[in-house]
């Protein structure tokens, strides 16, 4: 065996000699010819890299409008259409899924109904002899499966139609209230490979990664992201962290090598983000991309790219599979960029960092208990795309007066710097922050030319922590007795002295952040399942123990999208709610306590995402650019994004606060990078040189992946442009000619 060391001194996993001669460390791209468009970034790779000859950086200007289809309602999507064939799957009113037809928009069904679906795509499948074609996609917590070709549910997949996805998490699934991910996963061979969003709190459960059949749903390997006993890396954390600690989920894209059968996972931070005391460690396979066999779930290699991530420095996007000609040889690599504004590229099948990579010593956090990683690594070769602290001669020269001396002090006040721990003495400025750097969909490449496009954005947070109260603290003394005698005297029987729960109730800890006060009322009186109803409590008694279940009963909570309806869309509908899912005989309920006899810090504490001062640096503040990893440079970056006020004062170069966020990137075999940028911009660039070759505006906001396919000799590109115009920008839709809010397809004019 070959075994190789992991710097920062964590142990990189041996790599079978076999496989490394079966699999070759230096052939070419996998023989994907990237002319189709049916998984979300185009094919496995997420490459969003289109191989046909018609659209060329000599007529990409004469695009034009081909044909519009409308949403028909109020409703911002995010979902990036798949294209099969010649059709095209897009979402629209009432959430529906529809199936249109990709040269004319002309729907052929319409599946209604299916609120709660995958919010940025969905995954195509077929079998070899064509005769099955399936979409794949999650409804809320569950994995479902819809005939591509006639839009109803397939009730043979799973159980009556569907994976619940909340089970096999080793977490009782009744705690789980949150699980599926705004990604569609990937389909590879006859799986579908799927990441999760569990949530960023303290005992979000954990996100591990899994495989099903996508034929019968059934559960084909799990990849435990935080370490079971006797599994690697399971001694860089607390012996019982499996057991409570949360999060560490791909909640964006994944990639995978189809040819060698290697998925690669952008993996997120550990909960809680910002205050790791219950987590001592570096925390594998936190902040890491992973390598896994695709057939097998078996891990091959990883590198953490932050160890004990407090600042939710989540890998965000798709790692992205290149072919770079390195030190006179040829290396199938792997590049991931990050939210911290770093690209890292390792060889892909060994993992070898491409370019030097060096553990740098970082502040030590001052927070009691919190044991910060005393080093990071930071490549050393290629240079990052962001800045990384805050100086009051960085801010905004658009500010005020007041407003610069308003920032110059608060700035003064607090610490600004690559990983500077959080603390609750003082706050800390982060750049880039939560939302900074490269997020999902921000990655792109030409494969075969060792390039990588990003999109990113200069966009600070601000940390200061605060100890969480139990809900006793934030009462008055009237009602925490008033509170306390009502809880003893109705709930204590059953739900226990703690609120725990046991045998006969469900633990009930914090209930009041997951109902409304109304419904919270109405189960007292009513009751539910074993619990029987209390009729004569009166209101300010059901205010006071609500409260002390951690609820406000003046806050109200809307779960469903604006312009959602329960009315019929007008159409070809085949089908309304897809598979019909069993009610949960209790509520989840969430998990809100450490188990019982696992050591624990006495306090926990938490932080906002500070993400409200997106413009608080001067411009640029959002960038497309273009890595060459032959070289380690980078090789062009342009301006993207539209702000009202840098724009009014003639400044075409600020991009925008923002101005990548949500955004995407198709590249060309003919050397023509798209992109979208925030303000309903829409970019064509030469792809070699950034020169600007076409730009136009869209009519509403876009805020998902492009989408490029070709039908019958003619290629087309495709944007989801059904989103709002915020107060920085300028308001499109308003405008002479302004088409209807949908999907907004594009094509040289036709031959007549």
């Amino acid at each position: 065996m070959i075994v190789r060391k992991l710097h920062a001194k964590i142990a990189r996993p041996c790599i079978p000699l076999l496989c490394v001669i079966f699999y070759g460390c230096n052939t070419q791209p996998p023989a994907d010819d990237h002319n189709t468009w049916n998984q979300y970034g185009g094919g496995p790779d997420q490459s969003k890299y289109f191989n046909a000859s018609q659209i060329t950086k000599e007529n990409v200007n004469q695009l034009e409008v081909a044909w519009v289809y409308p949403v028909g309602d109020s409703v911002p999507y995010f979902f990036s259409p798949i294209v099969v064939d010649t059709m095209m799957y897009v979402q629209g009113r009432n959430s529906s899924l529809i199936a249109v037809n990709a040269r004319t928009g002309k729907e052929i069904w319409i599946h209604a109904g299916l609120t709660g679906l995958t919010k940025r795509g969905i995954n195509y499948w077929e079998s070899k002899d064509k005769k099955d074609k399936r979409l794949l996609f999650t409804l809320n917590n569950s994995l479902q499966a819809i005939d591509a070709m006639t839009g109803k549910s397939i009730m043979a997949f799973g159980s009556n139609g569907y994976v619940d996805l909340r089970e096999g998490l080793d977490r009782d699934p009744s705690t789980i209230r949150r699980i599926q991910s705004m990604m569609p996963g990937v389909v590879f061979e006859d799986l579908i490979l799927m990441g999760s969003s569990p949530g960023e709190g303290y005992f979000s459960p954990p996100g591990h990664v899994r495989a099903y059949h996508v034929v019968t749903g059934a559960l084909v390997w799990t990849f435990h992201t935080i370490p079971h006993p006797g599994e690697f890396g399971y001694d860089t954390w607390p012996k019982d962290a499996y057991k409570y600690a949360g999060g560490v989920n791909v909640w964006s894209e994944m990639s995978v090598d189809a040819e060698r059968g290697i998925a690669y996972l952008p993996l997120g931070s550990p909960t809680y983000d910002f205050y790791g005391t219950d987590r001592e460690g570096s925390n594998l396979f936190g902040n890491s991309l992973v390598a896994l066999d695709a057939r097998t779930g078996k891990r091959l290699w990883h590198f953490q790219t932050v160890h004990h991530d407090l600042w939710d420095y989540d890998l965000a996007s798709a790692p992205q599979l290149i072919t770079v000609n390195h030190q006179g040889k040829k290396i199938d690599a792997v590049a991931v960029a990050t939210k911290h504004g770093f690209m890292f590229a390792f060889d892909r099948v060994t993992g070898e960092p491409v370019w030097p990579i060096e553990e740098k010593p970082f502040p030590a956090s001052e927070m009691p208990g919190e044991k910060s990683w005393p080093t990071q690594p930071i490549p050393t070769v290629v240079p990052s795309f962001t800045s990384h602290a805050v100086t009051e001669h960085t801010l905004n020269p658009y500010f005020s007066d007041e407003e610069k001396e308003k920032w110059i002090k608060r700035i003064k006040a607090a610490k600004s710097g690559l990983f500077i721990p959080p603390s609750d003495k003082y706050e800390t400025i982060m750049v880039p922050g939560a939302l900074g750097g490269v997020n999902f969909g921000n990655t792109a490449a030409d494969p075969g030319k060792g390039m990588v496009y990003i999109l990113t954005q200069e966009y600070p947070s601000i940390y200061k922590l605060e100890k969480i109260r139990p809900p006793e603290e934030l009462m008055t003394a009237d009602d925490v007795r008033k509170a306390k005698l009502t809880y003893n005297s109705m709930c204590k029987s059953c739900h226990g002295e703690k609120m725990a729960g046991g045998d006969a109730a469900p633990s009930i800890v914090n209930a009041g952040q997951r109902i409304i006060f109304d419904e919270f009322k109405g189960l007292l009186t009513a009751g539910r399942g074993r619990m029987p109803g209390f009729v004569h409590i009166d209101e300010q008694s059901a205010a006071a123990i609500y409260r002390y279940l951690g609820g406000d009963p003046s806050r109200r909570f809307n779960f469903r999208r604006r312009g959602d309806s329960d009315n019929m869309p007008e159409g070809p509908v085949i089908a309304s709610g897809g598979a019909p899912i069993k009610p949960d005989s209790i509520k989840a309920s969430g998990m809100y306590e450490y188990p019982a006899g696992v050591s624990h810090p006495e306090n926990r504490y938490t932080t906002d995402y500070g993400i409200l001062w997106p413009n608080l640096l001067s411009p640029t503040w959002s960038w497309v650019m273009a890595y060459d990893l032959n070289t380690g440079t980078v090789k062009w970056k342009k301006p993207v994004g539209e702000e009202v006020n840098s724009s009014r004062k003639g400044d075409k170069h600020a991009g925008a606060p923002g101005g990548s966020l949500r955004k995407g990137m198709v590249v060309t075999s003919t050397g023509v990078l798209f992109c979208t940028g925030k303000g309903g911009k829409l970019y064509a660039f030469d792809a070699e040189n950034g020169k600007p070759l076409w730009e136009t505006n869209l009519s509403h906001e876009s805020n998902a992946q492009p989408t490029m396919f070709e039908l019958k000799g003619r290629q087309y590109l495709v944007i989801n442009a059904t989103g709002y115009f915020i107060e920085d920008s300028f308001d499109h839709s308003k405008e002479p000619g302004a088409l209807p809010r949908g999907y907004v397809v594009y094509s040289l004019p036709e031959r007549k």
